[in-house]
């Protein structure tokens, strides 16, 4: 297997069958051994008829039907664990990807040997308001905070070597992510490629404005497990050691100055009176509470057994 394009997709019943024979057409055209995975994330509409029609007009069309809605991340896992292509495309159902890039594509992951190749759309046809400008500013903060220099982190054309696609496990919404998951994967060799984004032909996006704020609070989460995900006592621990010390010290002294003064006859305040008292209280319990948390972490990692966030009801030609 040459090629597997991977397709999530969400009540696209009118673009599944032109896209499909895009698809084949461009397969066929430059003699590709293929198949086409359509993940159906809980689509209302009539999407897995045309799939099953599909299905068995052509036997590389193949298809996942999850049992409900679990989200764009999920569906991209199901299909990454069962895609057998040595290259795997991604790419979205609405018809705004063009199936014409997947040779050149093809081509960097074979021929010039990239780990992954990201899309960019430069040329977005999209609202400027609820989608261009908050899409800068993410793929700016993304940037920044990953270290790869990529224009569009989101963009659902992506081509993958299949080793890649087998490490990285996707879940929650971090498909906006799979570079970075890659990168800290080991997966070094990492590009992109401008590709033609076109607009959309058929029904109505499925991602809001809150999408991006999501998405900011996403790169927060993948920004710490990068760094501490396979070790979070190193940072819990850490802070809870310090404040838990700072705490004690400031006690001890307080305690002890006590002491003294009462010792030597000199007028003091109670103990419960000196602000630096509750200061340091706080910090103890605050110390001893970061320092369970990152015990608890490491407990929760040991014990994790990568069980799958989703129920698929129904799959085709596997």
């Amino acid at each position: 297997m040459e090629i597997s394009v991977v397709i999530p997709l969400l009540n696209e019943e009118e673009s599944l069958q032109e896209l499909h024979d895009w698809i084949a057409n461009v397969m066929q055209s430059n003699r590709y051994f293929y198949e086409i995975i359509f993940i159906d994330d809980g689509s209302t509409d009539t999407s897995w008829k045309v799939i099953e029609k599909l299905s068995k007009k052509n036997n590389a069309v193949k298809g996942i039907r999850f049992q409900k809605n679990y989200g764009k991340s999920q569906a991209l896992d199901a299909g990454f664990d069962l895609a057998s292509g040595d290259v795997v495309i991604t790419m979205d159902a609405d018809l705004q990807d063009n199936p014409e890039e997947i040779p050149e594509l093809y081509n960097l992951i074979i021929k010039e040997n990239y780990d992954l190749i990201s899309g960019w759309k430069k040329k977005r046809y999209d609202n400027v308001i609820t989608k261009n400008i908050p899409s800068k500013l993410f793929n700016a903060a993304a940037r920044r905070t990953s270290g790869l220099k990529l224009h569009d982190f989101n963009c659902g054309l992506k081509a993958y070597k299949n080793e890649v696609i087998k490490t990285v496990k996707v879940s929650g919404e971090m498909h906006r992510y799979i570079p970075v998951l890659a990168k800290n994967a080991g997966f070094n060799k990492i590009s992109e490629k401008v590709v033609q984004h076109q607009a959309r032909k058929y029904g109505v996006t499925k991602f809001g404005i809150d999408r991006f704020v999501n998405g900011f609070l996403d790169l927060i989460t993948i920004s710490f497990l990068s760094k501490f995900g396979k070790r979070p006592m190193h940072f819990f621990g850490l802070w809870g050691t310090l404040m838990f010390l700072f705490g004690t010290t400031s006690a001890s002294y307080i305690g002890i100055l006590k002491l003294y003064k009462v010792y030597n006859g000199i007028k003091t305040i109670l103990v419960t009176d000196n602000p630096w008292f509750f200061i340091a209280l706080t910090s103890m319990i605050l110390g001893t509470l970061l320092f369970l948390a990152g015990f608890i972490g490491e407990l929760v990692i040991k014990s994790n057994n990568n069980e799958k966030h989703y129920a698929i009801k129904e799959k085709l030609n596997f």
